[in-house]
């Protein structure tokens, strides 16, 4: 699934530097790369008191729901680089977040958009639990987990919780198609309406179910 808006593909090194007016993607792995960055940085944020906050996800708290991100990241590394559920087993299981959740969150965001940029990554199958899927509709739905779970984690943890116009108007285009199938998955909540004036984000938000 490709966001067909931009000409100019931006990558890990340069994406932080580059401002909203003149924000351009060719493909969805970048968007998932910008929203790994913008949650990686709320992570490195997170109160020292905070860590067993709860948080608008029923039944995790802080920690459980950065560990629940480092995992899928790992996760998406792995079946992105075109492993299948076999052949990871159990190895990403428990706690993954270790003395050092910062680090830990920074080394598999790396790899999880290192695996999407790989040439050929977004068209090739992804063994995923629900799939095969190509690699651009895996990616897809990682930009949105990332993207949604540290608004959760800002939320929690007393952080603005604005996000990027761009990300947010790029994820509700990611989601919206797809919308039945993640709500039937359990992944979000029953949508609610948002207003004819509403943001990108308040959109998105009550696409999925959040409020805020």
């Amino acid at each position: 699934m490709y966001i067909q808006e931009a000409e100019t593909v931006t990558r890990r090194r340069n994406a932080k530097a580059l401002t909203a007016e003149w924000l351009v993607m060719t493909n969805v792995a970048d968007w998932h790369t910008l929203a790994l960055d913008a949650t990686g940085r709320l992570v490195a944020a997170i109160p020292a008191d905070r860590w067993q906050a709860s948080t608008p996800c029923a039944g995790w708290d802080v920690r459980a729901l950065v560990n629940h991100l480092v995992s899928g990241n790992w996760w998406a590394a792995k079946l992105g680089a075109g492993a299948t559920i076999e052949q990871v087993g159990d190895r990403l299981d428990g706690d993954r977040l270790g003395c050092d959740p910062t680090a830990a969150y920074a080394a598999s965001a790396e790899a999880a958009s290192d695996a999407f940029h790989r040439p050929g990554a977004l068209q090739a199958p992804c063994a995923v639990s629900y799939g095969p899927v190509s690699g651009s509709v895996y990616a897809g739905h990682r930009f949105i987990d990332v993207l949604i779970h540290g608004w959760d984690l800002a939320t929690a943890t007393g952080q603005a919780t604005a996000l990027d116009d761009d990300l947010a108007e790029a994820c509700r285009k990611v989601t919206e198609p797809q919308i039945d199938m993640l709500r039937a998955s359990g992944a979000f909540g029953e949508g609610r309406s948002a207003g004819p004036d509403a943001s990108a984000q308040a959109r998105l938000l009550a696409m999925l179910g959040r409020r805020g």
